[in-house]
């Protein structure tokens, strides 16, 4: 089960023209947000990464606006867990699992997933929260990835494992990002 005390939030690659490009993007996009407020509410960290930002440009501002106290670490390789400087910013955080939203599924999100699983990691993907160009290639991910052990959840269930109750002093806020 998640826990807000041992979680942290991965974005990855939300970022400019690729982003626009990407199958029930609206949905991707609410789901990413629902997750990154959710996240603020549980006081659960965040880790925010670009794919060489110089190429395909910044973060969307529907995420970018939300995390103004974080910078995103940028990154060559298609997995966070080949990034050094990711790799140090989240052993510093010192939590195990990782729910991991963004794009695209089929590569940085799988290459991530794979990686940090590999590492001892905890991973979540929260299926409705990221997304491929191509329909299919996001259903190879999801399938590859599970086959792998890597846990998918939702943006509301992944949510609500975090609070654990309906008495947690966030239920009213969480709740409300999802209605």
């Amino acid at each position: 089960m998640l826990t807000s005390a041992n979680s942290v939030l991965l974005i990855v690659d939300l970022q400019g023209k690729l982003a626009q490009l990407m199958t029930d993007r609206e949905t991707l996009f609410a789901n990413v947000v629902r997750m990154i407020r959710g996240a603020q509410a549980l006081a659960v960290p965040i880790l925010w990464v670009e794919q060489v930002p110089s190429k395909l440009g910044p973060t969307i501002p529907e995420v970018a606006q939300l995390l103004p106290a974080l910078e995103p670490i940028a990154k060559t390789s298609f997995s966070c867990a080949r990034e050094p400087a990711f790799i140090a910013a989240l052993e510093q955080l010192g939590r195990k699992q990782v729910l991991l939203v963004g794009i695209e599924a089929h590569i940085c999100v799988y290459q991530s997933a794979a990686d940090l699983l590999a590492a001892g990691y905890h991973v979540e993907v929260v299926e409705d929260a990221v997304s491929s160009r191509i329909a299919s290639d996001k259903g190879v991910a999801l399938r590859k990835m599970r086959s792998l052990g890597i846990s998918l959840s939702s943006a509301e269930m992944a949510l609500f494992e975090l609070m654990g109750d309906a008495g947690h002093p966030a239920f009213r806020d969480v709740q409300a990002l999802l209605s």
